[in-house]
């Protein structure tokens, strides 16, 4: 008898184990989020949505630039659950903070220090559109 209830315990722990496993196959998983950091968000927006994931901004700092010229300065995974009671489909987004400062930081100018990875390609973003525009110039 005592055998019989053990058996039993342990077949009950199986199934009740294969039940949780069946029920958590049918939420969505997206692989992993892209580094984003230091792109443009229009270069951004592109392969977050190549990668499965929704991007969303969630924070801005700065308004000189136009959104698709801003630079990511965040990530965050975030999985948006469904309405209760209803058909949908978890979204799995991809949150994004923009730095929308434009340029280099300077003594009457907000931006990003000369120092820092946004600064760097904000320096090598302006000498590329300098040199592009001297070349075409002549």
């Amino acid at each position: 008898m005592r055998c019989t209830r053990y058996a039993l315990g342990v077949s009950a722990t199986a199934v009740s184990a294969a039940a949780l496993a069946l029920a958590g196959s049918g939420v969505a998983m997206a692989g992993t989020p892209p580094n984003v950091t230091g792109q443009t968000y229009s270069n951004a927006q592109s392969a977050i949505t190549s990668a499965g994931f929704t991007p969303v901004v969630v924070s801005t700092v700065g308004d000189k630039l136009a959104w698709p010229n801003c630079i990511v300065i965040h990530t965050q995974q975030f999985t948006q659950q469904p309405a209760p009671n209803s058909n949908g489909s978890a979204v799995t987004q991809l949150q994004v903070s923009l730095n929308c400062n434009g340029g280099v930081a300077s003594a009457t100018q907000p931006g990003p220090s000369a120092a820092s990875p946004e600064g760097q390609a904000a320096i090598a973003a302006a000498a590329a559109a300098a040199a592009s525009s001297s070349s075409g110039s002549s």
